[in-house]
């Protein structure tokens, strides 16, 4: 992994040699907003969150990423679009560490990724799958696994059971805490999930596509929570199949074809993944958390 990089002020990024030609996107009108990671004057900027450069990836043998930049900086809330195909999944779990980078840099919170080792600071949903994966479960057994990088295994204390309650709390859940994960629904598994990355108290919140599946009243929830996420100033990092409710919280779309990116400034205008060239409606489940996410 490379040197730290001095970090630039947050500008639109691309490829330069392997980016293909994109036609403009129309920008959706913003309302003023306090900008995202700003700092009292005198104050040296924080640095991001996420700043993964030239990026190139391959999974099963085969190249996905082809030169991806992307930066997300403190209490921003960035959106990865694109069809499917286009490395969005990928690039995320390059920035957890999932799938290991043949060539380019990532910096976590301006460490290199070689040397990070405060994952407590990430919390990661992954694609909508069982939130126990079949192993017999409570909802607050599994919302307590986000706790584990706080302590290292050792006992659980009454703060961490506070934090676990807090988070079921904000998802809807609190009054589920003791039942099976078995017999949610779809949309419940999904805030079991969300409860398992809020639980830690995360400053960079990765999502990959979390709206997919699930019902309205979730969608709702999801919004109400990122929106509480980004007022305390955590960093928000979005796999979307559209924009949908959280629209009014994105401050930049950043849209990938054929790994690379074709776009990275204002979110299209009322489009999602499903006015992009090569949009169809297979959202293959991820892999469960990374092993790092949990050390």
């Amino acid at each position: 992994m490379s040197s730290v990089i001095p970090p630039p002020a947050p500008a639109p990024v691309g490829t330069a040699s392997t980016t293909p030609s994109a036609e403009p996107l129309p920008a959706r009108a913003t309302s003023p907003r306090t900008p995202p990671g700003a700092t009292a004057p005198g104050t040296p900027p924080a640095a991001p969150a996420v700043r993964l450069t030239d990026a190139v990836a391959s999974v099963g043998g085969r190249p996905v990423l082809r030169g991806v930049d992307l930066t997300v900086g403190p209490g921003e809330v960035v959106a990865l679009l694109g069809a499917n195909g286009s490395g969005k999944s990928t690039t995320v779990k390059a920035v957890i560490g999932a799938v290991p980078l043949d060539a380019g840099a990532l910096e976590l919170f301006g460490t290199p990724y070689g040397r990070f080792r405060s994952w407590r600071r990430i919390g990661y949903v992954p694609q909508r799958t069982t939130a126990a994966g079949g192993v017999p479960a409570t909802v607050r057994e599994v919302v307590s696994t986000g706790r584990l990088p706080q302590h290292r295994l050792g006992p659980f204390r009454r703060r961490d059971r506070s934090a676990v309650d807090r988070a079921l709390a904000a998802v809807g859940m609190l009054d589920r805490a003791e039942d099976g994960v078995a017999g949610l629904s779809g949309g419940q598994h999904q805030r079991v999930l969300i409860a398992r990355a809020l639980v830690g108290e995360p400053d960079l919140l990765i999502m990959d596509e979390p709206m997919a599946g699930v019902d309205v009243t979730s969608q709702q929830v999801l919004a109400d929570i990122l929106r509480r996420e980004v007022g305390r100033g955590c960093a928000v990092l979005l796999v979307l199949h559209e924009l949908g409710p959280l629209e009014s919280l994105i401050d930049r779309a950043v849209v990938l074809r054929d790994g690379c990116v074709a776009h990275d400034g204002p979110p299209p205008e009322s489009v999602g993944q499903h006015a992009l060239p090569g949009h169809d409606h297979v959202h293959p489940h991820a892999d469960p958390t990374p092993p790092g996410l949990l050390a």
